[in-house]
């Protein structure tokens, strides 16, 4: 199993991610719905994106799996619960938006960073997919970020005064009150809820160029934040979970 990662390794993570100006770039991006197929992991010609290839076959493993999710949440050490957020997430993408070629590990990098998989700060993924106790990002007041005074009452952050990043994939509300999605059919799209956050992050990323090539792999993470110590952070988090992952965890 990999190394877990210690709270304090999270928490320089997490305010390294948020000492950027733009935190998840407002209104670009369409987002939208579930589904279930089938991964599969291969070596990625080069230069390629750094993601785990997805290829759909319903005669052979679906998103649930057990003994995939199993296998892969033990060699990576990501809560499967989230795993499996990502990958039906992307499978999703692979059916909708074939050319996109999104893969889970770029999903789970973006994850790892944002909120350690949901476990930022004593926060946990329940059963149902919601992230508790919700995670939230610093004051979106100009300080050090961007300035976002507050878009939507307080309703998704509970901050009336300034817009903050919420749950584990860090959506800006006025960004989910755009493009969030209600992926686990609960009737409410919930930016905290692991299954509506990781369907909207893929759709998002997949928007406008896809990420088939690396440069356009890149320019769909730059959009996510306009960091390129952001992008390069994620890169080395999608690789590591390639390698970790293929050819011996892939289903």
């Amino acid at each position: 199993m990999a190394p877990s990662r210690s709270s304090a390794d999270a928490a320089r993570a997490f305010v390294r991610r948020h000492a950027v100006p733009v935190v998840l770039a407002i209104g670009i991006a369409a987002l939208a719905l579930v589904a279930v197929g089938v991964v599969l992991t291969r070596e990625p010609p080069a230069p390629a994106p750094p993601q785990a290839a997805l290829e759909v076959d319903a005669a052979d493993k679906t998103a649930g799996d057990p003994a995939w999710l199993d296998a892969t949440s033990q060699a990576t050490g990501i809560p499967r619960r989230a795993l499996q957020a990502y990958v039906a997430a992307t499978l999703d993408r692979a059916d909708e938006d074939p050319s996109c070629e999104i893969g889970w590990n770029t999903l789970a990098a973006i994850g790892d960073i944002e909120s350690f998989h949901g476990r930022y700060a004593g926060s946990d993924i329940s059963e149902d997919g919601v992230v508790r106790p919700t995670i939230l990002g610093p004051q979106l007041n100009g300080d050090g970020f961007a300035a976002i005074p507050d878009t939507d009452g307080g309703e998704l952050d509970g901050d009336t005064e300034w817009d903050r990043a919420v749950g584990p994939l860090q959506f800006i509300p006025e960004t989910w009150e755009r493009w969030g999605v209600d992926a686990d059919g609960d009737g409410v799209a919930n930016p905290s809820q692991v299954d509506d956050a990781a369907h909207s992050a893929a759709r998002y990323l997949c928007d406008d160029t896809g990420m088939a090539t690396h440069d356009d792999w890149r320019t769909a993470i730059l959009r996510y934040n306009r960091s390129g110590e952001y992008a390069a952070d994620v890169e080395s988090k999608a690789r590591e979970l390639h390698e970790e992952t293929s050819p011996s965890a892939a289903p």
